[in-house]
């Protein structure tokens, strides 16, 4: 038997879908032929939406995702970053460096979990919360092999963030409407990357599993 649904929220959250993928806003019309639907029909979502706080329109009268999306993002991330933690408790220990889980946050790596080793005696100073470009940083330019076909590739940096500091990290593939990468950062020395790279991976792999 087929599950019931609403085709009207069904449209609703494709309208947020199809906004989230024009960062420079689309019109009503320019929307209504990417939906495949009337005019009407968009107005009708749009003003909803708008109601909620969850669609704008910006100073050319554009339709753009509004701010209540953020209020939404907020109270997913205590989610993610608990089903994420133990994975990246495992990777620290196993490893003895500082591991972490990082989504994209537009343009920009947003630290939303950290665990340093139990056992080392000092970490890099790498913190939930920290910031920093898409293009820059382990963490980052692995969100951004997310476009690549290869599922054991990886970035790894040096010195990019912060002084003496190596990273290795790895995409978290398959979560849909999430990217995000899983990595490890030190201060000591080079990255054996025979040893390390597979386990990063792993942990990668491990915590795309724990959030589908």
């Amino acid at each position: 038997m087929a599950t019931e649904t609403s085709q009207t929220l069904d449209r609703g959250l494709r309208v947020l879908e199809v906004l989230a993928e024009a960062p420079q806003g689309l019109t009503v019309t320019e929307l209504s032929q990417q939906m495949g639907v009337n005019r009407t029909v968009v107005y009708r979502l749009i003003s909803t939406l708008e109601q909620h706080a969850l669609v704008r329109r910006d100073g050319r009268g554009r339709l753009c995702v509004g701010l209540g999306v953020l209020h939404l993002a907020s109270a997913v991330q205590p989610l993610l970053r608990d089903l994420a933690v133990p994975v990246l408790r495992s990777l620290a220990e196993a490893i003895g460096c500082t591991a972490h889980f990082t989504v994209a946050d537009g343009d920009e790596a947003l630290a939303l979990a950290v665990v340093e080793p139990t056992w080392t005696d000092y970490h890099v100073a790498y913190r939930v919360g920290s910031r920093h470009p898409l293009t820059a940083g382990a963490a980052g330019k692995a969100i951004s092999l997310l476009s690549d076909a290869d599922t054991a590739a990886y970035a790894v940096t040096s010195g990019e963030l912060q002084s003496g500091a190596h990273g290795l990290a790895a995409p978290v593939r398959g979560l849909e409407g999430l990217r995000a990468s899983v990595g490890i950062v030190t201060l000591d020395g080079a990255i054996d990357e025979k040893l390390v790279a597979p386990r990063v991976l792993a942990a990668a792999q491990q915590v795309a599993e724990r959030l589908r």
